[in-house]
């Protein structure tokens, strides 16, 4: 048990980024499902996920995965740098959508999928590296 207990404490932000990034991904997709029937092409659609998604990460992974801790100014920087960073990735997703989905023909419901494998991988280097850096040292337990 005392194992389990150090794997989880070595691994804790990493296993906490998976968890939140699988649900701001489901977030993303769904979002993207029920915007997509409306418009012609991914551009839209994607973007309105992004934005749904975005906000959702930005709580999840401050609060349960970095656990940060700042405040006032501190925090609008923060928020900043997450969605600067995110806003990368976003466009990351656009152009992947409208080259593979929309000008190539690929089923755009797999596509979502695939650029989203993308997506969450820079994104947690981007907030591992830039967003939270530091973080961890004004955690507390």
């Amino acid at each position: 048990m005392e194992k389990i207990k150090e794997l989880y404490h070595r691994y804790r932000e990493l296993l906490m980024y998976l968890i939140f990034g699988v649900l701001t991904t489901v977030v993303n997709y769904v979002c993207y499902l029920l915007a997509a029937p409306f418009f012609s092409t991914t551009t839209l659609p994607v973007i309105l996920s992004w934005c749904v998604a975005v906000a959702f990460a930005y709580v999840t992974n401050r609060v349960f995965v970095f656990r940060s801790r700042s405040k006032g100014r501190e925090t609008v920087k923060e928020a900043a740098s997450f969605v600067g960073a995110r806003l990368l990735s976003g466009i990351m997703d656009v152009l992947f959508m409208a080259i593979f989905a929309d000008w190539l023909g690929f089923n755009d419901k797999l596509m979502k999928l695939v650029s989203n494998v993308f997506v969450v991988i820079f994104n947690y280097i981007a907030s591992k590296l830039f967003v939270f850096k530091g973080k961890e040292k004004n955690r507390e337990g």
